[in-house]
């Protein structure tokens, strides 16, 4: 079991969540990005850096995911990819990606993509808060939960 980071655009107030989680639980954690990482010591946590461009940490995640690992992203293609590799994905927002629901929500982000691109729709996601970091801390602490079991 190991927790993968999509580093590049995680919040930093979900990676010092995962800091913490990673080191009371003992669980291997990686943050794979394309800019240098500041981690804290520990046997648990480390970064891979990858090259500039598209797509490149996210491949690089895909190619290190195995059954049962978690992968933290918001980028639902990214899920998608890892739930077809045998893990789980989890946005910072606290919703986690499994066989069951990355088919819709991935359908459903295309959609949004292509009404966007065509300007029937302006914006983005509402901001990050505090109920988005909750939400996160508790799916994140259910996932740890039944992965030690």
């Amino acid at each position: 079991m190991h927790i993968w980071v999509d580093a590049d655009a995680c919040p930093g107030e979900i990676k010092e969540l995962l800091f913490r989680a990673a080191n009371r639980t003992e669980t291997q954690m990686t943050l794979v990005a394309n800019q240098p990482m500041r981690t804290p010591r520990s046997e648990f946590i480390d970064s891979i850096l990858v090259s500039a461009g598209m797509n490149v940490a996210d491949q690089r995640i895909v190619d290190l995911v195995e059954p049962g690992d978690l992968v933290i992203t918001a980028d639902i293609p990214l899920a998608a990819d890892v739930v077809a590799a045998g893990g789980q994905a989890l946005n910072p927002r606290g919703e986690l990606y499994t066989d069951a629901n990355v088919g819709k929500r991935l359908a459903d982000r295309n959609l949004l993509d292509e009404l966007r691109g065509g300007g029937e729709i302006t914006g983005g996601p509402a901001n990050f808060n505090n109920k988005d970091r909750q939400a996160f801390a508790n799916q994140l602490d259910r996932w740890l939960t039944l992965a030690k079991r």
